[in-house]
């Protein structure tokens, strides 16, 4: 609970907030306020859409997920993309969320950006979006079920074309930036980064108004840039890119070539698009920046291109003879000499020249220039066919993974754990069934990738994971997993223990437990001390879920139980006592320290 304190320095930040955009309202009175901006667009200047799907997301990490049972470990194994044979993962992928934070952070970008690619849609028909009285144009329906759906159709697209077990909304947050950045480049850039940024902190900064942080080690971790679903992120981007470009060709719109070149590139850069990465041997991670730049830079000027260029012909006017003609190209050709030579007589009727170059526009086959063509003959059109082969290459990529069916690795039933359909267990190097055969190393060697851990596994939902790495669970001791599907979840515990001899590697054994059912999971190799007493060797070994003494001297090796706290054994000629968690071996007066039991943070 938080104390009277955090609770008043929380209120005095709001006070401060509030105080603050009440002085800058009585400093800048805009000719044109908010709510009458945001009502031209928005049925009562609200983005009910956004607050729609934001709705949504919140109820299937709430009762889908089952965060309503604990908020900070909502069950998201079956939840991820996992293949095109797991159903359920593919639908609820985009929607689901790995923790609260992932949740609250996408939320918040949500909250930012969506609204502004809400006013782009408009609940009230652009005038180039056609007439009628139909639902396409009935304002509500607009905003709180069009762009919802659309929204949804677009997550669903997002999960099908996902590299990899992906879980998350950033891909419809990415998608909605792409849809607004073509129309208001700077205030996208704006709401995505800076504005991004700043929430969060104020939201954190209400939370815990004064946060203490301790410096301690930290367990072996990848990298962030390696747990960002970085292709998720690039599809949901160009997906919205291509609905924006669309939607500005049909209304006639052209933004300013340089905001949204800069909006483009900043924001590649601010979110990380050119992290492009893989997964290299052991904990090894390759990151590509060299041309992950270079890869941005080069799209955000096609970007541009596809949004502002030029409608001229793509190709130089002397290569024009080379592209087959139809009928009615020659029939166009034939006419523009006596188009010609009807501008040279002096008008005699009243609009005849306006007339006169409307019909020189139809014979030379051209569009007003307030509806600019996408023609892939066009400059413009060109770029655009460009940003969909992009589009094209970002999914096309997962379906060859996606298609791959999992062989289902086989398990011993003695040290498994079996939850319905999950099984889990503790292994180490095994083969990492997510990567393997995909890494750059299959190139020169025929060797797949290795996995070490709490591993869950599902033939029927064509699920492997490594849940808890062997790595983090030697530094926390305990972790926990949480397993289930709609309506049920389990808790599975996997808990360490072990010794540290002193020169020597740590033997441990894990234990993996669920509703009553505790399993054996793992038993390490025994290891000696790197000490001699009196000519004599100590070791360790787990056998049978127990710790194991042992003491050779002159070939003969004599064992005994680890013996528990403040007591001791006599042991093939040495005394070895447990001084709070420290082994002490001894023998005529000399006492050495031979292992200590391990510790966790």
């Amino acid at each position: 609970m938080r104390s009277f304190t955090g609770i008043a320095l929380a209120v005095l930040l709001a006070v401060v907030l509030l105080g603050s955009v009440a002085v800058l309202r009585r400093l800048h009175e805009p000719s044109r306020g908010w709510y009458e901006a945001a009502s031209s667009r928005l049925v009562l200047g609200v983005p009910w859409g956004t607050l729609v799907v934001v709705a949504f997301v919140t109820a299937v990490y709430l009762f889908v997920q089952d965060g309503i049972t604990d908020p900070t470990d909502p069950v998201s194994i079956p939840y991820r993309a996992w293949s095109y044979f797991s159903p359920l993962g593919m639908a609820t992928a985009s929607f689901s969320h790995a923790s609260l934070s992932h949740f609250t952070g996408n939320m918040a970008g949500t909250l930012l950006v969506a609204p502004i690619a809400e006013f782009v849609w408009g609940h009230y028909p652009d005038e180039r979006d056609g007439t009628g009285d139909g639902l396409w144009h009935t304002p509500w329906v607009r905003a709180v079920v069009i762009f919802p759906l659309v929204v949804i159709g677009i997550g669903f697209l997002t999960s099908l074309f996902a590299l990899g077990p992906v879980i998350g909304f950033s891909g419809l947050v990415y998608a909605f930036a792409g849809f607004a950045i073509v129309r208001y480049p700077i205030a996208t850039l704006l709401a995505t980064t800076l504005l991004q940024s700043a929430a969060l902190t104020t939201v954190r900064a209400l939370q815990t108004p004064v946060y203490v942080y301790v410096a301690e080690a930290s367990p072996p971790q990848a990298p962030s840039w390696a747990t960002i679903a970085i292709q998720g992120h690039a599809l949901g981007f160009f997906i919205g890119l291509v609905l924006g470009i669309v939607l500005l060709e049909r209304r006639g719109i052209r933004p300013n070539p340089l905001r949204v070149w800069l909006a483009v590139v900043l924001f590649a850069f601010a979110k990380g698009l050119w992290q492009i990465y893989w997964f290299g041997e052991g904990n090894s991670f390759l990151l590509f920046q060299g041309p992950g730049i270079a890869v941005v830079t080069v799209l955000a000027v096609v970007i541009t291109l596809a949004v502002a260029a030029s409608d001229e012909p793509a190709l130089p006017s002397s290569l024009d003879r080379f592209r087959a003609s139809s009928p009615a190209e020659d029939l166009r050709i034939d006419l523009r000499r006596p188009i010609e030579l009807a501008r040279e007589v002096p008008e005699t009727v009243e609009d005849s020249s306006a007339r006169l170059e409307r019909i020189a526009d139809l014979v030379g086959g051209e569009r007003s220039a307030d509806v600019p063509s996408l023609s892939f003959r066009t400059q413009r059109g060109t770029a655009f066919v460009a940003v969909l082969l992009v589009l094209a290459v970002v999914a096309g990529i997962a379906v060859p993974t996606n298609l791959l069916v999992m062989a289902e690795p086989s398990h011993d039933e003695e040290t498994t754990l079996t939850v319905d359909d999950y099984t889990i267990e503790y292994t180490k190097e095994a083969e990492n069934l997510l990567v393997s055969g995909f890494g750059l190393d299959e190139l020169t060697e025929d060797e797949g990738l290795e996995a070490s851990g709490v591993i869950v596994s599902s033939g029927e939902r064509t699920i492997w994971l490594e849940a808890v790495s062997a790595d983090h669970l030697e530094f926390v001791g305990e972790e926990t997993v949480s397993v289930g599907g709609p309506g049920w979840r389990e808790t599975v515990t996997a808990e360490r223990s072990g010794w540290e001899l002193v020169g020597n590697d740590t033997v441990y054994q894990v234990w993996l437990s669920a509703d009553g059912d505790e399993r054996l999971a793992y038993e390490s190799d025994s290891a000696s001390a790197n000490v001699r007493i009196q000519d004599r060797t100590v070791a360790i070994a787990p056998q049978d879920g127990e710790f194991v003494l042992g003491v050779e001297f002159d070939g003969d090796l004599e064992t005994a139980p680890v013996p528990e706290d403040d007591e001791f054994v006599e042991i093939g000629g040495l005394t070895v006592e447990n001084d709070d968690g420290t082994l002490y071996a001894a023998s005529n007066g000399t006492e050495v320290a031979v292992a200590s039991e391990e510790t966790y943070n």
